[in-house]
């Protein structure tokens, strides 16, 4: 998308159009477009080679855990991604990003905190703090 190294595509499998508003959990597999709202989680199948997109008029009210993820829009809610997010100059994120490789256009924003997972294969189960996360509070109570 921006430039560097290993461009995230998929061909689009669906789209939730710009006049949709779907409240509900989504489960996907391949590519997921959003333009409209989604009032839930997403999760992608097992698959390293899906990807969701989210245009610049799309919005996420839930958590978001793919593989790789496109973001020019808004996701409030964490953002557990196990291989890589791009995030595009008009991208706002209210919440966590935990990602394996991340790129990051000037103008994108992220309202909380950006945390590097060294092992893109294992995402941590819902409601499971990562292991990375557990370790940075266990040093800080320790101080």
């Amino acid at each position: 998308m921006f430039g560097i190294g290993k461009k995230t595509s998929c061909p689009i499998d669906t789209v939730i159009g710009a006049q949709t508003r779907l409240e509900g959990d989504i489960s996907f597999s391949g590519g997921l477009h959003i333009d409209g709202v989604v009032k839930g989680s997403i999760t992608a199948e097992n698959d390293s080679a899906s990807v969701l997109t989210v245009s610049e008029n799309g919005r996420i009210e839930g958590d978001v855990r793919v593989p790789n993820l496109v973001l020019n829009g808004a996701v409030e809610g964490d953002v557990y991604a196990s291989e890589r997010v791009e995030l595009a100059s008009h991208a706002r994120v209210t919440g966590n990003v935990y990602y394996h490789l991340l790129e990051m256009a000037m103008g994108a924003e992220v309202n909380g905190s950006l945390v590097h997972r060294n092992d893109p294969a294992r995402k941590p189960a819902t409601g499971e703090a990562p292991a990375d996360m557990l370790a940075a509070s266990a040093v800080g109570a320790a101080k």
